[in-house]
C-alpha cells in the first residue's frame, strides 16, 4: 500500500495494491499495519461502516461531526470515481480554511481525524464510497459548511447535484460567527 500525507495536518491518501487475473480482482482497501507504519498510530475502534452510492455529477459535503468527540474517517471509493475533497474546519489550525483533494478510485483511501470536513464529487455513475466512522451516527451532532462557499473555493463543476441539506448549509464564515466550527486543540 502507497501512503501519501495530504496538505492538511493528520489527513492521508492511501493506494492499495490490485491483483488482477482472469476472474477479476482482489484488494484490501484498508491493512492495519500499513496504516500504522504511514500516521503512526493504530486506527481508530471502528464504531460504524457506511456506504453511499452517488450518480455522476452528485456533490456530497462539505460534513463533518460536532466536536467533541468529533467523529474520524476512513473512507474508500469502491466502485466508480470521485474527487474527495478534506477541508480543514479546526478554528485556530495553521490550515484553517485550507482544502487538499485526491481523486480516488480502486479502492484508494483517505484518513480523516476529527475536525476536518469531507466532501467529494462522483466523476462517473453508481460511484459507490464507504466509510469506517469512530463513532455512530447522531443526526444532532452531524453539520454541514457549504460546497459553494467562495471562501472554500471548492472547484465543484456548475450543475451538480446537491441535497437539500448540503444547498442549505452554512458558509464557512457563518459557521465560524455561531461556534459551530471544531476547534484546534
Amino acid at each position: 500500500m502507497k501512503a501519501r500525507e495530504l496538505g492538511l495536518g493528520g489527513a492521508w491518501a492511501f493506494t492499495p495494491e490490485t491483483h488482477r487475473d482472469d476472474r477479476g480482482l482482489f484488494v484490501s482497501p484498508f491493512e492495519e499495519s500499513e496504516f500504522s507504519a504511514a500516521v503512526g498510530r493504530s486506527l481508530f475502534p471502528v464504531a460504524q461502516v457506511s456506504t453511499s452510492v452517488s450518480g455522476q455529477g452528485v456533490a456530497r459535503g462539505v460534513h463533518y461531526a460536532r466536536t467533541k468527540p468529533g467523529c474520524a474517517k476512513y473512507v474508500h471509493c469502491a466502485t466508480g470515481r470521485v474527487l474527495d475533497f478534506v477541508i480543514d474546519l479546526r478554528v485556530g489550525s495553521p490550515t484553517y480554511g485550507q482544502w487538499d483533494s485526491v481523486e480516488l478510485a480502486e479502492m484508494q483511501a483517505v484518513y480523516l481525524p476529527a475536525g476536518l470536513g469531507h466532501a467529494f464529487v462522483a466523476l462517473e455513475p453508481d460511484s459507490t464510497v464507504c466509510y469506517l466512522l469512530s463513532r455512530g451516527y447522531i443526526p444532532a451532532d452531524e453539520l454541514a459548511v457549504s460546497l459553494l462557499d467562495p471562501e472554500l473555493g471548492l472547484p465543484i463543476p456548475d450543475g451538480a447535484v446537491l441535497s437539500a441539506r448540503d444547498r442549505a448549509a452554512p458558509t464557512l464564515a457563518e459557521a465560524k460567527a455561531n461556534d459551530l466550527l471544531p476547534h484546534y486543540p
